[in-house]
């Protein structure tokens, strides 16, 4: 029997269109590594809510992922599902509900994603109590940190693993923490815990300051990039679009124009999944080549894009790499 069966069912089946794509993706992404080259990759959408963890966090371990990019929501979620899983409600008649089935749910404390239900109080609130000690905590010692350094604080000090209600290996987080993986959250502000930060600066029981800011993120990145880009370079697997791949990728037309850095290196692989519809204005639709006029891509860089729901795709190109 192969020791490669998800691998050996792609490039037997996936053939052409969307599906081949998905097959030369895996194989770049594959020789990207091979020939010394780093990867960031970034979650858009609700990544962390679907479970990506499961297979996420893996290639964290086997160090296939260099660099993170995702939405403070992707970062918080994969803690909530690690602490609440056992208390989400999955609604598969989602498509069906009436606004009165939505007012139900809310009113029991349900935050609908899709065909899931965030709980409330056993994952926001279970989280909030341990943020707002450390944040508060830092701000008297005159601290200050990015949003995921506190995740990684929190997570590394042990005081969830009394909630814990999945395998820890499952996590994608726990792997990053364990890692000290770099982790850039542009828009955090925007997420459930960023609404909670800001409901403290407006009582005046915190200032703005302990949290780093987006610019920080950036400064952050540009050093991260500037040292790590030599050689083959670093690769661009973008899940989703909006922000967690629009931020990051803006990195390196900032160092080559702004810092006047000719000789840093473009992104050396790029491949987006996304059902965003090619279209006239649309970024995230935006095909690659449009990249190569704003300094972000070379004539030569790799070029995938996927149309397809990641949710699906992801996985099996990750499995892929893996080599499952």
């Amino acid at each position: 029997m192969s020791q490669k069966p998800i691998s050996d069912f792609i490039e037997k089946y996936y053939l052409h269109f969307n599906a081949a794509t998905v097959v030369d993706a895996a194989k770049g992404y594959v020789q990207h590594l091979e020939e010394g080259g780093k990867m960031m990759v970034t979650l858009a959408g609700a990544m962390s809510t679907a479970e990506m963890g499961k297979i996420l966090a893996e290639m964290i371990r086997q160090d296939k992922i260099a660099i993170i990019s995702c939405t403070g929501a992707n970062l918080e979620e994969d803690i909530m599902n690690l602490v609440a899983h056992d208390f989400y409600e999955r609604i598969p008649n989602y498509r069906d509900l009436t606004p009165q089935q939505e007012w139900d749910l809310l009113e029991r404390g349900l935050n609908r994603v899709t065909d899931t239900c965030i709980p409330e109080h056993e994952a926001f609130r279970r989280l909030q109590k341990h943020l707002e000690k450390l944040w508060k905590d830092a701000e008297a010692r005159g601290e200050r940190f990015l949003p995921h350094e506190f995740m990684y604080k929190m997570l590394l000090s042990g005081e969830l693993e009394q909630y814990y209600q999945i395998d820890p290996k499952d996590s994608w987080m726990i792997a990053a923490a364990e890692k000290n993986l770099p982790i850039v959250v542009p828009g955090w502000e925007d997420s459930t815990m960023g609404n909670i930060f800001a409901s403290y600066v407006i009582k005046g029981e915190l200032k703005a300051t302990t949290m780093k800011s987006g610019i920080e993120y950036m400064t952050y990145l540009a050093d991260f990039y500037t040292k790590n880009s030599d050689g083959k370079g670093i690769g661009f697997f973008q899940i989703g679009g909006g922000i967690a791949g629009d931020f990051p990728i803006c990195v390196v037309p900032m160092l080559y124009q702004d810092m006047e850095m000719h000789d840093i290196p473009f992104w050396s692989y790029f491949c987006q999944i996304s059902d965003s519809t090619t279209s006239y204005g649309s970024y995230s639709g935006a095909v690659p080549n449009e990249k190569i006029t704003w300094g972000k891509l070379d004539i030569h860089t790799p070029k995938f894009v996927i149309e397809s729901d990641a949710t699906i795709v992801a996985p099996l190109i990750f499995a892929y790499i893996l080599g499952m």
